[in-house]
């Protein structure tokens, strides 16, 4: 699905969750990069220490060379100097024209959840690729990314992870089950009578769910809550979540918004989001949806 995918690794466990998923979703004729980075040249001893800094440039290349060999893949290696590794990585992805950055999981996480730190999840946003956090421990209990889910509100970014995850079903001869969440906006952001509950949230819920029900080949379903709480729970049932950046900063960058933002800290599988999209990708998700509507 992706032909040229960076992996950051540091030595841990999550970077080799990382590299795990980062072979599920690679082309067969992909490229991927490993890159590890550190930060000795920006330090203060730098100036009056060079061979500290050809010290950890060494270690940095043997720990990479020894990652390598561990995970058994094929790929190209980067030692990276940046001040923290998301900066880093993100620098890279652009120097190198990535379309995909693979990161595993904060250590705080809980085992088989994402949890992207505050700072990497700060650098990463506006990459102008895609991201993928990797569930913890996802490298040792590593399956075929064979449920694959959307979180799906009719909008361009979400017709284009429906896109997206119909197409990497079909390579892994997967299903794609995609969840709606119905939701009421506050009237203290709207200033807009709220409407009457009960009833007429029952009928919104029928709604959305006869929407579904019109996309075919995925198992649809809508259910009433907070966006990001209910799609960090249908992660329960997926080995990997597909969802779009919001519709806001500049195009084809990964602009997070709320709902991102919750399911880097709490989704319950591994975790893709897709840059904003462009005209062209908006023309063609939403001609991809109409034609599989017509099927």
């Amino acid at each position: 699905m992706f032909k040229n995918v960076l992996v950051g690794i540091d030595g841990r466990s999550n970077g080799r969750d990382a590299i795990a998923l980062a072979s599920r979703l690679l082309n067969d004729d992909g490229k991927m990069t490993l890159a590890h980075v550190h930060s000795a040249d920006l330090r203060a001893f730098a100036a009056i220490g060079p061979e500290l800094l050809a010290e950890e440039a060494a270690s940095s290349k043997e720990l990479l060379a020894h990652e390598r060999a561990e995970a058994g893949v094929e790929a190209e290696l980067v030692s990276v100097s940046a001040p923290t590794p998301g900066r880093g990585l993100h620098e890279q992805a652009e120097a190198q024209g990535a379309d995909l950055t693979v990161v595993g999981s904060c250590s705080r996480g809980l085992l088989g959840r994402t949890m992207l730190g505050d700072d990497a999840r700060a650098a990463l946003n506006g990459t102008p690729c895609a991201l993928a956090i990797a569930a913890r421990g996802y490298a040792t209990a590593a399956r075929p990314l064979m449920r694959i889910g959307v979180g799906y509100d009719g909008s361009p970014e979400s017709t284009a992870a429906l896109a997206a995850a119909r197409r990497l079903a079909v390579e892994t001869k997967g299903s794609v089950r995609a969840l709606q969440i119905v939701t009421i906006p506050s009237v203290m952001y709207t200033g807009l009578m709220p409407p009457l509950l009960g009833e007429s949230v029952d009928t919104m819920i029928e709604e959305a769910r006869g929407r579904m029900e019109g996309i075919p080949g995925i198992e649809g379903r809508a259910v009433y809550g907070v966006p990001g709480e209910e799609l960090s729970a249908f992660g329960d049932e997926l080995d990997l979540l597909v969802v779009g950046s919001r519709n806001f900063g500049p195009v084809r960058r990964r602009v997070v918004g709320s709902t991102c933002d919750y399911l880097e800290r709490h989704a319950r599988c591994s975790l893709l989001t897709l840059p904003r999209v462009g005209a062209a990708e908006r023309a063609g998700g939403e001609a991809e949806a109409r034609s599989a509507v017509a099927v």
